[in-house]
This record gives C-alpha cells, structure tokens and sequence, in this order.
C-alpha cells in the first residue's frame, strides 16, 4: 500500500523537521487545489442550469411545462427522477473511480493521477455542453464524476504531503475553500449567462473546462510528493524534491522518516482487510459517520438545488440566482474562518457550534415555509427575504465547520497501516451520500414539503450528541501518536483498542 507521512514536531518529545512556508510549496498549493475548483464549479452550474428554461425545455420537457403551469405544486414542480439523475450520477461515478484512484496513486503517483482526473473532466465538459439528449448529457456527467473521484483522491493526500506541519490544516482545509470558490464562480456564470437563449446553458456547463484545463497544466509544472517518490524507490528525487519544498538543505529527519514509513508499508500487503480489524473501528466508523454527517446537514441539497430552492418560494429566475450568488459569497469568506480558527478553538467546539447555528436555521426555515408557503401561490416578499437570510446563516456555520472537518478528521485519524485504504471509504462514502441526496432531494422537496427542513434539523441533532460522545477532540495531536493519546484513552473508543497490539503482529 502507498505509504502516507503527515510529520508532527512540538514540545512534547515529537520530533521537528526543518523547513519554511516557501513560495514554490504555496504554488504547488494553489494549482492542486484548482481540484477543488472542478468539484465546486460543478455543484453550483448543476443547480443553476437545471433551473434555466431552455435547459429544461431540451431535456426535460414535463419539469418545465409543470413549472409554468399557473397552478402547478410549488414544491413538486423540479420533481423528476431524471432531472435528479443528471445531477447525481456524477457522484455514484465518482464512488467507484475514488477506488481506482487510490490505486493509481501508490502505483505511478499523485501528480499523474490529477492529471487524470482533469482529462477525464475535461471529456466530460465536452459532452455535457455539447449534449443533444439525454443520455449524451448523462454519459458526460459520468465522465466528469470520474474526474471528481481522482480529484478528491489526489488532492488532498498532495496537499498533505508537501505542507510544512505548521500549515498542514490549512494547506488541507486549501481545498475546500477553492470548492466553496468554485461554487460561487458558478453561481455568477449562472446569474449572467440565465438570459442568453438558447444556449446559455451550453456556456455554463462548457465553462467547467477552465479549472480542469488550469489543473492539467498546473500539474505538468508541479513536482510529485516525496513521499511518492521515495514509495516508488526514487529516493535520490524525493530527496531532491523535499530539498526544494522545504527550502533547506537540513531535510535528512524528514527524509529518514518518509522512507522507514515507506519501508512498513510495503510490508502491508493487504490494507483493506487490516481496515476491518477491530482495532481498526473507531477510526472507521468516524471517517464514514463524518461523510455521512456531512450531508445530511443538507448542505448539498441547497448548495445544488439553491436556485431551484429560490424558485419553488417565489423568486424569479434572475433573483433566485442572485440570491444563490449572495449564499456562494457567505460560504467563501465562512471558509476562510475555518482556515484560521481550526488549530486553535479545536475541531469539536467548531462541529458543535455549528450544529447549533444549523439547528436553528433549519428549524426556522421550515417554520417559515410550513406557515407561509402553500402548495400554489407565492411566499411573500418579507418571509422570502428572511429565507435567504437564513439559508446563508446555515451555510456560514457548515463551511467552518462540518464542511472543511468532514475532510480534515478522516485523514488524521488513521494509522500508517491503514491510513490510504481509510481515506479511500472516506471519500467513497461522501460520494454515495452525496449522490443519494441529489437523487432525492427534490422528490423528498415535493413529498415532505417544508417538512424536509424538519428532516435535516433532526440529524443534526443526532451529529451534536455523536460528536458529544463519540468524536474525540484531535487538535494538536500527533498523527503517529492518535492510537495513544486518542482512541486508547477515550471512554468509549479504547475497548476496540484492547487487541491492537495483537491486531499489529498481523499486518502483513
């Protein structure tokens, strides 16, 4: 299995490596991240287009006869399983490709397998905007699901690698706020390119080929992780490279830890079956609860379906794409909040703060819905209002918190052993849940109706007690040293610990 080394220096005994926050490591961060520009432009330009008339009327001609029905269900009116299904088969795509993926990053590295995701992307960009039914239209989302699942794969794992311990959080938590980026650059496309007929749609989706074309190149220009060099036995340029991104010639403690890691890794031959250890379940089940946690906050169902949404309470198509465009804002700038608090007030006050910032607006929402919003008829201007407001206090919260952490927690949480084959359920389970919710939120919208705000407030309240209980803070603690300080002392969690010592005998 590849061998993953996040190194850990402080005080306490852990050991230190030398090196600085240099320019080419900054570089390296920005253009890897452009990943997750692809995976957020995407999000918001589904919503968007799905949204636009001379979209709905090419592919989905029922969805927009029953739009302008003067007397048509304000919640079931987007209500169709295909038009779901061209939003969500992306992510069923991206489930299976995030195996292979893992794959093809032990075995020919992680700049390759960007690589390969923004090609892959960039085929899907082309059929998608050129689409001339539907099933062109859904073998192009396919494609670009593939692109997503060795984006998520790759990126973060190259981002982990070259970061300084220092800036590990927020080079990794780089990643979600150029997702948040990508989804509010989409919603301004959407707002402008709405009124261009008949194909402003086709501009839309073609538009998605920018981040992945930045990426393809970027990734010929940036050097591949140590660490996946010295796995693949080339030592003599992992050196080299490290030499570069740490800014220094003093780089042999790091350099000897990469390859005695590299070392026990090869000896772990089959890391999905040591994954299914006992000593391996709590590491498991809060990486998989995390992504599962994660939507349904129901942060996707909005942030996909957000001028939709707009819409079904009475905006017209412009404002309800202004109003996605203000949301897109929010979830920017709460981003970087996460960037700056998360190494310092901790992963769990930020999950529970946010569970109660959620909570609230989720419940109000539904309130205002439930009294105010019938099955014909339009929410009135100030209610309305007061729905955007909340849908934004609602995103702030998620996006410094169960956004960003819902990628942080499973990647630091892992042992070597099983560190790789860990992060790959982690990432398969965020794109099953997420194709789940696409597939059915609408549906769920026409059925519940403002109900469906009742629904997500409920998991919440299940996230805040498993994170009460069950989620145990990781804050300055060394990736090497979880098993210790984390899982061996937590009420709950250390008696799947009892056979770890056993469990390692076994590894290979």
């Amino acid at each position: 299995m590849p061998a993953v080394v996040m190194s850990n220096g402080g005080p306490d005994g852990t050991k230190k490596f030398e090196g600085k926050i240099t320019i080419y490591v900054v570089l390296c961060g920005i253009i890897a991240a452009t990943g997750g520009l692809m995976f957020g432009y995407d999000i918001g330009i589904s919503g968007g287009v799905t949204s636009m008339d001379d979209f709905l009327e090419k592919f989905f001609l029922d969805v927009f006869e029953k739009k302008h029905r003067v007397k048509e269900n304000n919640y079931c009116k987007y209500d169709n399983q295909g038009l779901q299904l061209f939003t969500s088969s992306l992510y069923l795509a991206a489930l299976v490709a995030c195996f292979v993926a893992s794959k093809l990053c032990a075995k020919y590295g992680r700049r390759p397998t960007m690589q390969a995701a923004s090609a892959f992307f960039l085929v899907g960009v082309l059929l998608t905007a050129a689409a001339m039914n539907l099933e062109m239209l859904i073998i192009g989302r396919i494609f670009l699901g593939v692109g997503v699942g060795f984006a998520n794969q790759a990126v973060p794992l190259f981002l982990s690698e070259i970061a300084p311990v220092h800036i590990r959080g927020a080079l990794n938590i780089l990643f979600q706020l150029d997702v948040t980026i990508g989804i509010f650059i989409a919603n301004i496309v959407n707002y402008f390119v709405a009124n261009i007929h008949p194909w402003g749609w086709r501009l839309a989706l073609g538009l998605a080929g920018v981040p992945a074309a930045l990426l393809c190149i970027g990734s010929m220009v940036i050097v591949e992780t140590p660490t996946s060099l010295i796995e693949r036995e080339l030592s003599i340029d992992g050196l080299a490279v490290l030499k570069k991104i740490r800014g220094t010639e003093n780089v042999n403690a790091e350099f000897d830890e990469i390859k005695q890691a590299s070392e026990m890794a090869k000896q772990v031959k089959q890391p999905f079956k040591n994954l299914m250890k006992r000593s391996s379940r709590p590491q498991l089940i809060i990486a998989i609860v995390m992504q599962v946690f994660q939507q349904f906050t129901g942060i996707n169902a909005i942030m996909f379906y957000a001028p939709v949404l707009f819409q079904t309470i009475g905006f017209k198509s412009d404002a309800s794409l202004l109003s996605a465009v203000v949301t897109g804002i929010v979830n920017v700038l709460s981003t970087i909040v996460s960037i700056v608090l998360v190494d310092k007030a901790g992963r769990r006050f930020l999950l529970l703060e946010a569970c109660i910032q959620m909570l609230i607006a989720q419940v109000a929402i539904g309130g205002i819905l439930q009294v105010n919003l019938k099955s014909t008829g339009d929410l009135g201007q100030g209610a309305a209002i007061w729905v955007v407001v909340l849908v934004c206090v609602f995103v702030s919260s998620f996006a410094w918190s169960w956004g960003p952490l819902g990628w942080l927690i499973p990647s630091e949480i892992f042992p070597l052993s099983t560190r790789t084959a860990g992060y790959a359920f982690a990432v398969s389970s965020n794109m099953l849940f997420t194709f789940v919710i696409a597939q059915a939120f609408l549906s769920m919208l026409c059925h519940m109706q403002a109900g469906i705000f009742f629904f997500f407030g409920a998991w919440i309240v299940v996230m805040g007690l498993f994170v009460i209980f069950l989620l145990p803070e990781t804050k300055n603690v060394p990736i090497d040293e979880m098993n210790e300080k984390v899982w061996k002392q937590h009420w709950y969690w250390k008696r799947f610990m009892d056979d770890d010592e056993e469990s390692k005998k076994h590894d290979v």
